[in-house]
C-alpha cells in the first residue's frame, strides 16, 4: 500500500515537472507583452509602425556601445535593443540591426569596431563614473547609425532614452523620403565655393590659415556626400579674383565679402589693398542656399574676429541644405516681410543672447518640414507646394492684394498658423534715452494688419489686450537687492486643469508658460452658419485679468485689481477647422500696386476707371476666386514671445517646445506623430491643493499614525473585556 502512494506520488511529480517544461518550451515562440505605462512608451506609436512597415529597401542599423558603462548609461542600451526588437516584431523583411561592443581592454576586433564607427561620424564622448568613492571619466561610444541603400545618417551621440522612438522613426522616414526625391530629380545639386585667391595674402593676418587647401578639402567633402547622394552633387571652384564674372555671380548670391586697404605688416612689407569672396552655394534650380566658410564675430575689447568653419560641420549643414532644397520633408512657408519676427538673425555679439532669436524654433521646425521663406511684397502670392504658412507677429500692414492670396490659400485647404501680437513693443534707442534719461519706458502701440478682419469673418477675433494672471512666473530677485521673488503677471502658467486634455495632443502637456498673451474669442454663431469646428486649447486661470488702452508691464507697477469681478478665465489659443468660406466671395479681386500706383493713387484728379474695365474686372474675380474652401485649419495663439529662444529650448524637450511642434503636425495632418513625440513628457507637476488641505495632509501625517495606534489599542483592551465577560457568563452558569 505504501509503495502504491509512493509510485502515485512520483508519477503526479512527474507529471508536473513535464507540464512545467512544456509551458517553458511554449513561452518561447508563444508569447506576450503587457505594456501597463500611462502614456504606452514601451509600445511603437502608429506613425513607428507605419514607417517601418512600409520599408521597400534594406534598412540597416548599427549601434556602438562601450562594453560596462556605468549607471545610468547602461540603461540606454538595453533600452534601445528592446526598442528595436519592438520595431523588429512590427516590421517587414528589410528591416534589421545589428550591436558592437566596444571593449576598454583593446585588441585587432576592437580597433576595426572602433574605426568602423569612426567611419559612420560615431566618436567617444567622455562620461563620469564613481568608482571606490573617487570620481573617474572615462571615453565611452553611444552612437547608432542608419544605412538605406548608399544613405547613410547617424546619432552620433546617444546619451538620454527620452524620445528615441520619435529620433529612431524620423531617420527611418527621413531616409524613405529622401531616396524617393533623389530618384525623381530632373537636375544635379550644383556646391559652388566662392574662394578668391586674393585672401590667401591677408589670410595669415586674419587667423586664417591654410586657405589653399580649402578646395582640395571641399572637393574632398563633396565626394564623399556624393556617394550618400546617389552621385547627384556637382562640385565647382570659382575664383571670383581671377575671373570677373565670378565676382558678379558671388555679388548676386550675397557671399561674404572682405575688404581690405593697404597696409603694412610688422616686418614694414607692404599689403596692398584688395577684396576677397568667401562662401559656399548649394543649388538646386532656381532654389539655393549659402553656407558661411568663415564666421564672423565680434569679441570685446578685441574686435572682429574670423575662425574658418569646421569641415565636419561644413558637411552636416550641407547635408541638411540638400534635404531642404529636394523637399525631403514636407514643405512649410514662414511670412518674412511685414516686419514679422525674424526667421534668421544678424550677427551678434560673441556669447550675446539675442532675445528676439528664435533659432531653436527653427532648428525644431527643420527636423521635420523643410522651412521656405514667403515674401509677400515681393512675391505678391504664395507658393502652391506649401502646406501651411506661418505669421508669426506681424506688424505692417496687409493691401487688401496680399490678404486676397492668404485668404485664397487657405481656400485651397491650405493651413494658416498664426502667432498674433495685439502691441508692437516700441523700445526707445539710446539717443533718446541719453537725452530724455536712462528709465524710459517702452511703448506698446496696438496693431492693425488688416488680418482682423479676414479672422473675424471666419469667426476668430484676438482682444486688443493683455491677460495678466496671478498664476504666473515668478522672478527670484538677487540677494544684492534684497532677495525674494517677484511675480511677473504678464507671464501666466497654465496650468494642467486649464489645458484641454480632450484634444489628443495636448493629453501628455502638463503646463505652459505664455509672455504678453492677448486673449482669442470666436463667434460661435458665424462658426455653426459655416458648419466650423472650434477647438479651445487652453486658457488662464480664473484668478487672471485684462490690461488694455494705457499698457504699462513694469512689474513694480502692476497690482492684482481689487475687484473681485474683474477675475474670469482667458482662451488663450484655439484652432478653428472645417471649409471656411472666403471673404472676397462677394468682391472684386484686388489689384496688386506697384510703387508708382500707390504714389499715384495719392495724388488727386486720378482718372476713374471706366464702366467697360470694372465690368471685366468683376467677371475675371468671379472667374478665380474659390468662394467655398476645401477642409483646412487656423491655429492662431496671441503671441509671438511663445516661440523665441527664451521660452523654446534648443532640444524640444519642454512643454512648451513640444506643445508647438504638436500643433504644427496636427494643422499637418500628422497627429500621430504628435502623440509620438510627447508620450515621454516627463514634466508631471504635482496637482494643486488649497491652505486647508495641506495643513489637513501635514496634521494627519504628524498624527494620523500615534492616533491609529491608540484606536487600535483601545480596540485590542475591549475586545480583551469582552472575552474575559464572555468566559466568566460560562463558567458561571
Amino acid at each position: 500500500m505504501i509503495k502504491i502512494i509512493e509510485k502515485g506520488k512520483f508519477f503526479k511529480f512527474l507529471t508536473y515537472f513535464i507540464v512545467v517544461i512544456l509551458i517553458n518550451i511554449a513561452a518561447v515562440t508563444l508569447f506576450f507583452r503587457i505594456d501597463l505605462t500611462k502614456n504606452k512608451i514601451y509600445s511603437l506609436s502608429s506613425a513607428s509602425i507605419q514607417a517601418v512597415s512600409s520599408l521597400s529597401e534594406p534598412l540597416t542599423i548599427k549601434a556602438f556601445f562601450t562594453k560596462g558603462l556605468p549607471a545610468p548609461y547602461n540603461n540606454i542600451e538595453r533600452y534601445l535593443h528592446d526598442l528595436l526588437e519592438e520595431y523588429s516584431v512590427v516590421s517587414n523583411k528589410f528591416f534589421n540591426f545589428q550591436f558592437y561592443e566596444i571593449s576598454s581592454e583593446g585588441g585587432a576586433k576592437n580597433d576595426e569596431i572602433q574605426d568602423l564607427a569612426r567611419s559612420y561620424g560615431i566618436y567617444p564622448i567622455q562620461i563620469q563614473k564613481i568608482e571606490q568613492d573617487e570620481v573617474k571619466f572615462q571615453n565611452a561610444y553611444m552612437g547608432v547609425v542608419f544605412i538605406h541603400g548608399d544613405l547613410v545618417e547617424t546619432i552620433p551621440t546617444l546619451t538620454s532614452t527620452d524620445g528615441l522612438e520619435y529620433k529612431i522613426t524620423s531617420k527611418i522616414r527621413k531616409l524613405n523620403n529622401k531616396i524617393s526625391a533623389l530618384l525623381n530629380l530632373e537636375s544635379d545639386i550644383n556646391v559652388k565655393l566662392f574662394l578668391s585667391s586674393s585672401l590667401e595674402i591677408v589670410g595669415p593676418y586674419l587667423n586664417l590659415a591654410g586657405l589653399s587647401e580649402i578646395p582640395k578639402k571641399i572637393k574632398k567633402m563633396v565626394d564623399e556626400l556624393n556617394v550618400q547622394n546617389y552621385g547627384r552633387l556637382k562640385f565647382y571652384h570659382l575664383d571670383p579674383s581671377t575671373e570677373p564674372k565670378f565676382e558678379k555671380e558671388a555679388e548676386k548670391y550675397n557671399i561674404l565679402e572682405l575688404e581690405w586697404e593697404s597696409f603694412k605688416d610688422r616686418r614694414r612689407k607692404t599689403v596692398p589693398a584688395g577684396k576677397g569672396f568667401a562662401g559656399i552655394v548649394v543649388e538646386y534650380g532656381n532654389k539655393y542656399e549659402i553656407v558661411e566658410l568663415i564666421n564672423v564675430f565680434r569679441l570685446p575689447l578685441f574686435g572682429t574676429q574670423y575662425q574658418l568653419e569646421d569641415i565636419d560641420d561644413l558637411k552636416e549643414k550641407i547635408n541638411g541644405i540638400i534635404d531642404n532644397l529636394i523637399n525631403v520633408n514636407e514643405e512649410i512657408g514662414y511670412l518674412t516681410d511685414h516686419n514679422t519676427v525674424p526667421l534668421s538673425s544678424g550677427i551678434a555679439s560673441f556669447g550675446r543672447n539675442d532675445s528676439t532669436s528664435i533659432s531653436n524654433f527653427k532648428k525644431l521646425l527643420s527636423e521635420d518640414y523643410s522651412i521656405r521663406e514667403v515674401n509677400l511684397e515681393e512675391d505678391g502670392e504664395i507658393p502652391e507646394s506649401l502646406t501651411s504658412l506661418i505669421i508669426a507677429g506681424a506688424k505692417k500692414k496687409f493691401t487688401d492684394y496680399e490678404l486676397y492670396q492668404i485668404d485664397q490659400f487657405l481656400m485651397k485647404g491650405r493651413n494658416l498658423i498664426i502667432f498674433y501680437d495685439a502691441y508692437n513693443e516700441v523700445r526707445p534707442n539710446k539717443k533718446n534715452q541719453f537725452m530724455f534719461g536712462q528709465n524710459q519706458r517702452p511703448l506698446y502701440l496696438p496693431v492693425k494688419t488688416g488680418l482682423e478682419k479676414l479672422l473675424e469673418h471666419y469667426g476668430i477675433s484676438v482682444r486688443q489686450s493683455y491677460i495678466l494672471d496671478k498664476s504666473c512666473y515668478k522672478q527670484e530677485i538677487p540677494q544684492a537687492f534684497g532677495g525674494g521673488e517677484r511675480k511677473i503677471y504678464y507671464a501666466p502658467i497654465i496650468r494642467n486643469r486649464y489645458i484641454n486634455k480632450d484634444v489628443r495632443f495636448l493629453q501628455n502637456i502638463k503646463g505652459l508658460i505664455l509672455i504678453k498673451a492677448a486673449a482669442i474669442d470666436v463667434d460661435n454663431q458665424k462658426i455653426k452658419k459655416n458648419k466650423l469646428r472650434a477647438i479651445k486649447l487652453f486658457s488662464s486661470s480664473d484668478k487672471s485679468w485684462e490690461m488694455s488702452g494705457r499698457i504699462e508691464l513694469n512689474p513694480l507697477f502692476l497690482e492684482p485689481p481689487s475687484d473681485e469681478k474683474k477675475f474670469q478665465k482667458f482662451p488663450l489659443a484655439y484652432v478653428v477647422e472645417g471649409e471656411f468660406s472666403s471673404y472676397f466671395a462677394d468682391k472684386p479681386v484686388p489689384v496688386k500696386e506697384t510703387e508708382k500706383d500707390k504714389k499715384d493713387s495719392e495724388k488727386k484728379g486720378k482718372k476713374e476707371k471706366t464702366a467697360g474695365e470694372k465690368i471685366r474686372k468683376e467677371i475675371k474675380a468671379e472667374e478665380r476666386t474659390i468662394k467655398k474652401g476645401k477642409p483646412a485649419k487656423i491655429f492662431i495663439i496671441g503671441t509671438s514671445e511663445i516661440i523665441k529662444d527664451n521660452v523654446v529650448d534648443e532640444d524640444g524637450k519642454s512643454p512648451n517646445s513640444q506643445f508647438l511642434m504638436n500643433a504644427i503636425d496636427y494643422v499637418n495632418n500628422r497627429e500621430e506623430n504628435a502623440l509620438m513625440r510627447s508620450k515621454t513628457q516627463r514634466f508631471n507637476p504635482l496637482k494643486e491643493v488649497t491652505a486647508g488641505t495641506r495643513t489637513a495632509i501635514k496634521t494627519i501625517n504628524i498624527a494620523g499614525l500615534p492616533a491609529l495606534v491608540i484606536i487600535a489599542g483601545i480596540i485590542v483592551w475591549l475586545r480583551r473585556i469582552a472575552r474575559k465577560k464572555t468566559i466568566k457568563r460560562i463558567f458561571s452558569e
